[in-house]
């Protein structure tokens, strides 16, 4: 198989020319001759189950790119957001996500536009209305603060500068944007930073401007679409890594320059792991990968072990200061969510259990393979799946269904371990072969774009030869956990009212549930 090279040219090719960017119809298009009166302002909501809130159903974002300059000194982020939008209506107003951001000034198609900022909505009004399938350029200049005080926030300030860990809904407090999964996007960036420090993000590097000022702008482009929560942008006294991975893949590993030496252990071990997957679920799905030891080991810089932005899996360092055995199973579930989560999205936030679930399977996978024991000491997927399948019902009256979560138990473990139960009962009735195959069709067929449950349970029936719905859906919407196909002794344990309690969290902060660690 083969990798696509190094992408090299500028960063801004990405957006393409001014002129290209500027308010312009496509071809089907009326001319831009509508009164700011005859259209209406998009919806602001995406329609998303879990978060209802996020995005605006008047346009789709077909590119961003974001040029990102850090203060050492103040610690604060000047920025500008280039967006290229396209209506799906006659637009009057559209809204982007935006919380905690001093935006200052906005364009649309190179002309000032009126704003608002109301709510965690940045309110835009054209100068005049965008016909339907219009093209136009939104540039946003604003302020950011990442030790500013949220509700909820993506912004990880370190001793160093920053990192950002935008999962599940605070993207927008970073930049602006249509603030979901279901909307991905091409993105570029320029992070300019003083000569000592390193600016960092998503894709490959394109190019490397030194500045006056003792100062230097790093530009990134990626080769796939992005989704908002899986942006990373990173400032900081790094060095980057690079080592070759299976297939001519490049790696690049972005790790504090004090600790670079003592991380190699846990670093080295990505290309086997990527071997290992690759194996299982065909090749690697974007032009590098590699992890980001944030330069913040404190217990509050971020409540997860790691977290998947696109080709740059963000950890604290300690955690990958263990032994392989420790480690090695949670490095495997973050790289399977370059294939489901990355790669393919979730269309709707209750979809999370095909990011999660397939991220433990993986990960369980290659823990049991090689014969590192689990937290409960169990060695088999078998002697694991008995376990959670004894936990079905209190899991399912506590977390509800596995595909129907809410933003307060979204990231519970019926998310993951109860996730992995589903696809054990599916590996279970059609057999390990043909399971193999409805997830590397998935993967396929779904690749750079967003999907649903309903999406793999189709893939799972067309690839079976047989309608799966009824069986699928029985696992992931019901309310009592069905038979498991080949173990008709496995039994569930009764329902006791004192463990159903519902959990509660601030929105965009979970605790780890995933089973590899």
């Amino acid at each position: 198989m083969r990798y696509r090279t190094r992408v090299t040219a500028p960063a801004a090719a990405l957006l393409g020319t001014a002129a290209a960017l500027a308010v312009a119809p496509t071809a089907s298009a009326r001319p831009l001759a509508l009164r700011p009166d005859q259209g209406t302002p998009g919806a602001e909501t995406l329609g998303d189950s879990v978060y209802p809130s996020l995005g605006n159903d008047g346009y789709r974002v077909e590119a961003y790119h974001l040029d990102f300059a850090y203060d050492a000194t103040t610690r604060l982020v000047d920025a500008k957001a280039t967006l290229r939008i396209k209506a799906t209506q006659d637009l009057s107003r559209f809204s982007l996500d935006a919380l905690g951001l001093d935006v200052r000034a906005v364009k649309v198609g190179g002309a000032a536009a009126t704003f608002e900022q109301v709510d965690e909505k940045l309110r835009i009004t054209p100068v005049r209305t965008l016909p339907r399938h219009c093209a136009a350029q939104v540039c946003v200049e604003y302020g950011a603060d990442p030790a500013k005080a949220l509700a909820y926030t993506a912004w990880v300030p370190t001793p160093d500068g920053f990192a950002v860990c935008p999962q599940p809904n605070a993207a927008h407090t970073v930049f602006p944007c249509n603030d979901h999964p279901a909307d991905k996007a091409d993105f570029s960036f320029r992070v300019t930073v003083p000569n000592t420090l390193r600016g960092v993000a998503n894709g490959s590097l394109t190019g490397t401007e030194h500045l006056d000022g003792d100062r230097t702008a790093y530009s990134y482009r990626s080769a796939d679409p992005i989704a908002t929560e899986l942006v990373q942008i990173t400032v900081g006294d790094y060095v980057v890594k690079e080592r070759q991975g299976p297939h001519g893949l490049g790696l690049r590993d972005v790790v504090p320059t004090a600790r670079a030496a003592a991380l190699e252990p846990a670093l080295a071990l990505t290309p086997g792991l990527v071997e290992w997957l690759e194996q299982r679920l065909g090749a690697y799905p974007f032009e590098t990968y590699g992890l980001l030891p944030c330069n913040n080991d404190a217990a509050n810089a971020f409540d997860f072990t790691g977290l998947e932005t696109q080709t740059l899996t963000l950890y604290k360092p300690n955690f990958l200061l263990q032994e392989e055995k420790k480690i090695g199973s949670h490095m495997m579930h973050e790289l399977v969510h370059s294939y489901f989560g990355n790669s393919v999205s979730p269309a709707n936030w209750a979809d999370l259990w095909l990011n999660e679930g397939h991220a433990d399977f993986y990960g369980l996978l290659y823990r049991y393979e090689r014969g590192w024991a689990d937290s409960l000491g169990l060695t088999t997927m078998e002697a694991r799946m008995k376990d959670t399948y004894a936990k079905g019902d209190q899991w399912r009256a506590s977390s509800g269904p596995v595909a129907a979560p809410n933003a307060a138990n979204l990231f519970d473990s019926q998310r993951y371990l109860g996730g992995v139960l589903v696809l054990y009962a599916l590996r279970e009735l059609v057999g390990e072969d043909v399971f193999n195959r409805i997830e590397r069709t998935f993967l396929e067929r779904h690749r750079n774009s967003a999907a649903t449950t309903a999406n793999y349970i189709a893939v799972a029936s067309e690839i079976s030869g047989s309608d799966q719905s009824g069986f699928l859906n029985d696992w992931l919407y019901g309310t009592k956990t069905p038979r498991m196909p080949n173990h008709p002794d496995w039994t569930v344990t009764p329902v006791v009212s004192s463990l159903v309690a519902p959990r509660h969290r601030a929105p965009g902060h979970y605790p780890d549930s995933t089973a590899t660690l």
